[in-house]
């Protein structure tokens, strides 16, 4: 499949993303490259690994001349399914180098949805662990292109070289392809959080950008050592020049991670500046708060991957030294970073309206990117109609362009079309998302458009309404969802209490109730909100562990009362009750 070109939007970021490794590697060969988890040091603590930028430019150059060898090439696209660690970042960049376009692929997405987007994206050659070998052994037609095949680890019961045997022995510079802004990097997947992953289409302008936007806008020196919380963005710390540390955690698990391990990381590495999923940090700060433990070295966090509940920005801002600072920055797969606003604006000024109904105030635009809110359609919109654009105050979708916005999906000409809208050379991009920009040209979200509660009397938009219902003490998280007939939903609010707050019995249940009722009376975005179901753990998404599928828990609501013949509280009628289910995962 070609790669079509549009004028690029890329400015100044130009050149081969792997030209920033071999700079470092020239200016400051004997800086920390990655600091990577292994063994355990004398203290029974986790040990680390560290490569120098030379180190590991050097590694990257004998992938490279081993992996051209093979016949991988400029253009040849390759699946790279391995763990973070110091392969992974060496054969990456090695992939940029050659000038080959690298296919990520979260493996939490499932099985049947993994095949699925191998049989999209056509990958020519495979660079991965044992196991999925193994499948593409049971699978072949998903890997019907399939060229050139590389195990990572032991080989079991097929051909093809290992990692090992490819990499060069003797090390000698690889010269660098170079390539101009518009020429394909990589191919990134979506989570597939509200359907099938998408493959994201990175053009190296697109992925320069991005990497001088987060570089420059957190003002991040090429001094600092950077905690990569969410494994991907290890690729950027390393392109920005920074030391990479990876934490030792299952980075499908970011909710579940140990603590006390990753905050003795910090300490030990001298740790400035991180980047995590609001789920990694709710946890981790709330055992530093717990145990009353300050990170002192820590300057800069970053958040995303779904709003930031006030509770984290409150912690943080404990256990975090005087001058430090957090950011919720908003964007996508897509499109990153788009806005972004400090925690301490967030608890000065805009938490009070977050819980009156307001939204989520996630600043203003970035320098580069256009942003305007059109109505709320969901039809394709070929070309661009200032007649589409919504005044401030009034919510509509949001969409965006600039030098970090992606311009396709690969193979998904359909799904492209219903994302972009063309106005000239330029394409606009569909976040997918709602919200609605205030006096000050800040964004404020207000959840995605597909789960918009459509009802007789109006549209309910979930971010809006859940935290007013999260102002209740023993409300963990809550998520709005719409039941029955897209425009007569039904809203029903599904609440997750905080651990040891779910109620046991009948009284308590209906004082519960009746006190989120009251909440929500209150506000008129609330008032037409009566039904309420309890559940003991909202499914979320896998990367990030933070984005609740509301998708599933709809379902889940649906089923609760259909099989309640319409009464919310089946109990009274002898059937299972509904917060005593399990979770829809």
């Amino acid at each position: 499949m070609s790669f079509p070109k549009l004028k690029p939007e890329n400015g100044p970021h130009q050149g081969n993303i792997a030209s920033r490794l071999a700079r470092v590697a020239r200016e400051a060969p004997a800086r920390a490259a990655v600091r990577i988890p292994e063994g355990r040091a004398s203290s029974g603590q986790a040990g680390y690994r560290a490569l120098t930028f030379r180190q590991l430019d050097e590694e990257s150059d004998r992938y490279a001349q081993g992996l051209a060898r093979l016949g991988i090439g400029r253009g040849t696209r390759v699946l790279l399914m391995v763990p973070p660690g110091a392969e992974f970042l060496a054969v990456a960049f090695a992939l940029f180098k050659i000038g080959a376009v690298v296919i990520l692929i979260d493996p939490g997405i499932g099985k049947k949805n993994l095949l699925q987007c191998i049989r999209e994206v056509e990958p020519e050659g495979l660079i991965a662990v044992s196991l999925v070998h193994a499948l593409r052994q049971v699978h072949r037609h998903s890997f019907r292109y399939l060229k050139y095949a590389v195990t990572v680890g032991r080989r079991w019961f097929w051909h093809g070289p290992t990692l090992a045997q490819i990499r060069e022995r003797h090390w000698s510079k690889f010269p660098t392809v170079e390539t101009t802004g518009d020429d394909p990097a990589a191919i990134v997947f979506t989570t597939g959080s509200t359907g099938v992953p998408k493959g994201v289409l990175y053009r190296h302008g697109m992925l320069a950008a991005q990497v001088d936007s987060i570089k420059e806008h957190f003002g991040i020196g090429e001094e600092e050592v950077g905690l990569a919380a969410f494994a991907p963005f290890a690729l950027f710390s390393i392109a920005m020049g920074t030391t990479c540390l990876l934490p030792n955690m299952d980075p499908t698990r970011p909710a579940q991670v140990d603590s006390s391990a990753v905050i003795r990381s910090i300490q030990d590495h001298h740790v400035t500046y991180s980047f995590g999923s609001p789920a990694f940090w709710d946890r981790v700060s709330h055992y530093a708060a717990e145990h009353r433990i300050e990170l002192p070295t820590l300057k800069k966090v970053m958040m995303a991957g779904a709003p930031v509940a006030e509770r984290i920005l409150r912690r943080l801002a404990i256990v975090l030294p005087r001058g430090a600072e957090t950011y919720t920055p908003y964007g996508a797969t897509e499109a990153l970073p788009v806005t972004s606003i400090t925690g301490r604006e967030i608890l000065g000024e805009t938490a009070q309206l977050t819980r009156a109904g307001a939204g989520t105030c996630v600043g203003p635009p970035l320098p580069g990117i256009a942003l305007k809110i059109i109505r709320i359609t969901d039809d394709v919109i070929p070309e661009w109609d200032e007649a589409l654009v919504l005044p401030p105050g009034e919510i509509g979708e949001i969409v965006v362009h600039g030098p970090v916005v992606a311009t396709e999906y690969y193979g998904r000409e359909k799904e492209t079309a219903r994302a972009k809208i063309r106005q000239g050379d330029i394409l606009w991009h569909r976040m997918g998302d709602v919200g609605y920009l205030d006096e000050k040209r800040r964004l404020w979200f207000c959840g995605r458009k597909s789960h918009r509660v459509i009802t007789a009397r109006g549209t309910l938009f979930p971010v809006q309404c859940e935290a007013i219902f999260n102002c209740h003490p023993d409300v963990l998280r809550s998520a709005l969802v719409g039941v029955g007939p897209r425009t007569r939903q039904r809203p029903v609010l599904i609440i997750e209490p905080h651990p040891g707050k779910m109620p046991a019995r009948a009284r308590a249940r209906g004082r519960f109730v009746r006190e989120l009722l009251d909440l929500g009376g209150k506000n008129p975005l609330t008032r037409e909100i009566t039904d309420v179901l309890f559940h003991f753990s909202f499914p979320v998404d896998f990367r990030h562990n933070a984005k609740i599928l509301r998708e599933k828990l709809a379902l889940w609501a649906e089923g609760r009362i259909r099989g309640s013949a319409g009464s919310l509280w089946p109990e009274a009628q002898g059937s299972k009750a509904p917060w005593r289910g399990k979770s829809s995962q």
